[in-house]
C-alpha cells in the first residue's frame, strides 16, 4: 500500500465515527418533526419498510451474499428487535407520551455506561482507567448540556411520565444488548443483506405493537415526509450501517461512547433548524463531553 493510500484509508477511518454521529442524531430532530402528524410506532413501521425495501433491492441488484445457515438467519432477525424496534420503539413512544427529549438524551447517556460495565463479562473486553475517566467526563459533560432543561421541570412533570420514563430506559437496554449480540453473533455475512433481515423483524415485531397501543394514524403532510425521507435513508440506513462497520471493526464499549456525542450534536441541530439556544454552561458542557469521548475511544 502506497503512502497517498495509507493516508486516505486513515481519514475514511476517523471520518466514520464523525459522520455516524452527525447522521445519528438527526433521530431526535426527525421525531420531532413528525410528531404532530403521526403516532410513533406507526411512523417506525414505515420507516422499517421503507428501508428494507431499498436495501433488500440494492442487495438482490448487487448480488449481495444472503447468510447461509438458519442460525446466521435468526441472529439477524433478533438482532434486529433488539437494535431496532425495542430500541427505537421505546424511545419514540416515550417522547410521544411526554417524556421531554432531553430527559430522553439523558437516557442515551446511560448505554455506554452500562456497556462499559458488561463488557469485560460479555464479550472479555477490558476496560482501562483512561476509558473510565472518559466515561466520567462523558456523563459530567453530558449533565452539563441538559441541566438548564432538567431544572425547568417540576415535580408534577417528572411524576407523570414515570411509565414512559420507564420504557424509555428500556429502549436503551435493548441498545446495550443489541451491540454485544451483533459483536457475539454476527462478526461476519454482508450488511447489505443482514440490515435488510433486521428492519424485516423490526417491523414485523412492531406492527401488533402499533395495533394494540396507537391508533396507527400517520397523515402525510410535508413535516412526515421529510422526515420519512431522512430516516430511511440517513438514519435507519446509512447510520445503521456505520454503526454495524463500527461495531464489527472496533470494540463494542468504544462504539458506545460516541452516543455521548449524539445529544450534544441534535442540540446544535436544534438550535440551527428551530432556533433553540444554548447557553455558555450547555457549551462548556459539549467541550467536556468531546473530551470524555476523545479518552474514552483512542486507542
Amino acid at each position: 500500500m502506497n503512502k497517498r493510500s495509507h493516508i486516505f484509508d486513515r481519514s475514511l477511518t476517523a471520518a466514520i465515527p464523525i459522520a455516524f454521529v452527525l447522521l445519528w442524531s438527526t433521530g431526535w430532530i426527525v421525531a420531532r418533526l413528525a410528531a404532530d402528524d403521526a403516532d410513533p410506532l406507526t411512523f417506525l413501521i414505515f420507516r422499517y419498510a421503507g428501508a428494507a425495501f431499498c436495501l433488500g433491492a440494492f442487495a438482490w441488484l448487487a448480488g449481495a451474499e444472503w447468510p447461509r445457515s438458519r442460525a446466521e438467519w435468526l441472529h439477524a432477525l433478533a438482532s434486529g428487535v433488539l437494535l431496532h424496534a425495542l430500541y427505537l420503539g421505546g424511545i419514540w413512544w416515550a417522547i410521544a407520551h411526554g417524556v421531554p427529549a432531553t430527559i430522553s438524551a439523558l437516557l442515551a447517556a446511560l448505554q455506554p455506561i452500562l456497556t462499559a460495565i458488561l463488557a469485560p463479562w460479555l464479550v472479555g473486553e477490558r476496560i482501562g482507567r483512561r476509558q473510565w475517566l472518559g466515561v466520567a467526563l462523558g456523563f459530567a459533560g453530558l449533565l452539563l448540556v441538559l441541566a438548564p432543561k432538567l431544572l425547568a421541570l417540576d415535580t408534577g412533570q417528572v411524576a407523570g411520565v414515570v411509565v414512559p420514563l420507564l420504557i424509555n430506559a428500556a429502549g436503551m437496554v435493548s441498545l446495550t444488548f443489541g451491540t454485544f449480540y451483533q459483536k457475539r453473533y454476527i462478526r461476519t455475512g454482508d450488511l447489505r443483506t443482514i440490515s435488510f433481515l433486521q428492519f424485516i423483524s423490526a417491523m414485523l415485531a412492531t406492527i401488533p405493537l402499533a395495533y394494540l397501543f396507537e391508533d396507527m394514524r400517520i397523515v402525510w403532510s410535508r413535516d412526515v415526509i421529510i422526515a420519512m425521507v431522512w430516516s430511511v435513508v440517513a438514519v435507519s440506513i446509512i447510520s445503521i450501517a456505520l454503526l454495524l462497520h463500527l461495531i464489527r471493526r472496533g470494540e463494542v464499549a468504544r462504539s458506545a461512547q460516541l452516543v455521548y456525542l449524539v445529544p450534544p450534536t441534535a442540540a446544535v441541530q436544534a438550535f440551527l433548524l428551530f432556533g433553540e439556544r444554548l447557553s455558555i454552561v450547555q457549551l462548556f458542557g459539549m467541550a467536556v463531553t468531546v473530551t470524555g469521548v476523545m479518552l474514552a475511544t483512542r486507542r
